[in-house]
């Protein structure tokens, strides 16, 4: 599954770790491109969750168009081939306007998808997954990992241990077709006269992003995160499995359902919001098309503005 090629080079793309700077800077640009922003982001999709997400406020979607935000609920799931449709059809709406499609977010396998199609692949086998759940729970991240690199070797290379979802989606994928997911998903880029030109992503001095970052964390707490995560808990409908999962979220609804202290949760969220940051560094730094923008401790939205459009 792939966008069109007369589509994807009409686009512009804004990509960058978690808490760098994108907000302000995609503002900048959407204004002196006359374009409209879609959100590369998979969990500003769910509707309720704002606080986590650093979703775009309801004044920064007044002063430039914002899509895909707020489209599903969250006891729904979206797989990356539902954002990569509703994605294509947004930015031929654009096009249509006379304006340009801005892609702006974090999420690394969107920001592939888009650019290089993506493998649908089998539908989830829940009660596989399940078991591979319990599995982690009694053997840990590393022997799921080993288990990949069994029968993925080439998949299990590119994943971090860490990385459960997709370790675990590999894992799936094996189990129903009996072929690894490297086999049938080649993720080479496209070739030079299809691809878009203007793919840029924000790269930032690490330990001034980590300062950032725990700062972001206390704001979010402060705007009333954790009531956030009360709400979404108490929704007649309970979270679907990638909701739950969700940077900010999982942390605090282990410290809602008695699993660890508060200050632990705040402590967790912040250790596994900079590795995030540093998974995110290697997604951009190893896609060919993405073009780095180094950020200094010092540049503001008008001189990444200016560095970028030079």
């Amino acid at each position: 599954m792939q966008f069109s090629p007369e589509v994807l080079k009409q686009c512009w793309f804004l990509a960058g770790p978690t808490a760098c700077g994108k907000t302000e800077l995609s503002l900048q640009l959407a204004e002196h491109l006359d374009a409209e922003i879609l959100a590369l982001d998979s969990m500003s999709l769910y509707r309720g969750m704002d606080i986590g997400t650093a979703k775009a406020s309801p004044e920064e979607q007044q002063r430039i168009p914002h899509h895909l935000i707020d489209v599903i609920d969250p006891h729904e799931e979206f797989s990356v081939a539902d954002y990569l449709t509703a994605a294509e059809q947004c930015c031929r709406e654009i096009i249509d306007r006379g304006h340009v499609p801005l892609f702006v977010g974090g999420t690394g396998l969107y920001l592939r998808a888009v650019l290089r199609g993506v493998f649908e692949g089998p539908a989830a086998d829940w009660d596989f997954r399940r078991e591979l759940e319990q599995f982690v729970e009694a053997e840990g991240n590393l022997a799921l990992h080993a288990r990949l690199a069994e029968v993925d070797p080439v998949s299990a290379e590119k994943l971090h241990p860490n990385d459960l979802r997709r370790v675990t989606r590999a894992l799936e994928v094996y189990h129903v077709t009996g072929q690894p997911l490297s086999s049938q998903h080649q993720e080479a880029a496209l070739p030079a006269d299809q691809r878009p030109q203007h793919v840029y992503w924000l790269s930032p001095d690490r330990d001034w992003l980590y300062t950032r970052i725990n700062v972001r964390v206390d704001l979010m707490l402060q705007a009333g995160l954790l009531d956030e995560v009360k709400t979404l808990l108490a929704a007649e409908q309970p979270l679907s499995r990638t909701a739950r999962q969700a940077l900010g979220y999982k942390e605090l609804i282990d410290h809602l359902e008695g699993d660890i202290a508060y200050d632990e949760a705040v402590e967790t969220l912040k250790v596994r919001t900079r590795q995030f940051a540093k998974r995110q560094h290697t997604w951009f730094r190893n896609l060919e098309e993405c073009h780095a923008l180094e950020v200094t401790t010092t540049d503001t939205a008008v001189d990444l503005l200016d560095k970028l459009l030079k």
